[in-house]
């Protein structure tokens, strides 16, 4: 998903979030502040033109690329939402990039601060100026050894993975400064373990899930060629009863012929019968008149 919008400002620092606010959809700005929250945008690189990133979305992990170019504020998510004129992911990596870039612009601040207050040198033994670094003037002997203090602790904690101790009380400075960056580079940490655990988990779901849509997958091909099988029998059955069927065509077929052949038989039998009872009534209508004609003589 891509989209273009106008932009007056011309460094992506100067966003605020109330801008972000006014040109987003008020549900997609709420979803993206839970994202930011809980801690699911990681900026991979960034500068006051372009941001590079990713985000933890509800159905897996986006990509995004915003660049602010010619007036106008280019956003391109991995994603397939249509949220405008801006999605829910781009807006939270905006809001991400407001609280990634506060400490370096703070830093950038306090460094020119301190090129301001600091002399830059001194007279040397030939009559020359001597460049002297510009937080020499910050940097203690005293804050050095609190520091080295505090920074054994601190590495034994980071080795096994457990809070940083409490930073010492220190006044603002290059040391102050050096202790912010560790813990800064703890909590990345620690969000990229959050990430990658909840990115595990999700891993673990989606193995889970394809498990069981290639069992799912099994048994339905299981039970697709169980059906190819029955199939088969069905066919071999049906081709079985045709060839029944034909026989008794056939076999029908012979009857009716033989059903003829006796019709006629017994009308050639029935004519035959008429002709010899109309013999026998001649031979009887004979007999009678020879009976008739013969005289038997008297015995007087």
């Amino acid at each position: 998903m891509q989209n273009r919008i106008s932009c007056s400002a011309d460094r992506l620092g100067l966003l605020t979030s109330e801008m972000i606010q006014a040109i987003s959809d008020a549900s997609a700005f709420q979803i993206a502040h839970r994202y930011l929250t809980a801690n699911r945008v990681r900026i991979v690189e960034a500068d006051d033109s372009q941001i590079t990133s990713a985000v933890v979305g509800n159905a897996g992990l986006y990509e995004q690329n915003i660049r602010l170019k010619d007036g106008h504020l280019v956003s391109k998510c991995s994603c397939a939402l249509t949220d405008e004129p801006m999605c829910r992911h781009c807006i939270a990596v905006l809001l991400e990039y407001q609280r990634w870039a506060k400490p370096r612009q703070s830093r950038k601040t306090s460094y020119a601060n301190e090129s301001l207050t600091t002399p830059q040198g001194g007279p040397s033994d030939n009559g020359k100026r001597a460049t002297v670094p510009s937080f020499t003037a910050d940097v203690k002997l005293s804050d050095v050894m609190v520091f080295l203090e505090w920074l054994q602790p601190a590495m034994k904690a980071l080795e096994r993975q457990e809070p940083l101790p409490a930073p010492p009380a220190l006044a603002p400075g290059a040391i102050s400064m050096w202790i912010q960056a560790i813990n800064n580079l703890e909590d990345r940490r620690r969000e990229s373990e959050e990430v990658m655990t909840s990115l595990e988990s999700q891993l673990k779901d989606r193995d889970a899930d394809v498990g069981h849509l290639t069992q799912q997958l099994q048994t339905s091909l299981r039970e697709s060629n169980a059906a190819q099988t029955t199939t088969q029998e069905l066919r071999r059955e049906v081709a079985s009863y045709k060839e029944v069927l034909t026989r008794v065509s056939e076999l029908t077929a012979e009857i009716v012929r033989h059903a003829a052949q006796m019709r006629a038989v017994t009308g050639d039998m029935l004519q035959k019968g008429s002709h010899l009872e109309k013999l026998v009534s001649s031979f009887k209508d004979v007999a009678e008149t020879l009976q008739s004609a013969v005289v038997l003589p008297s015995h007087e």
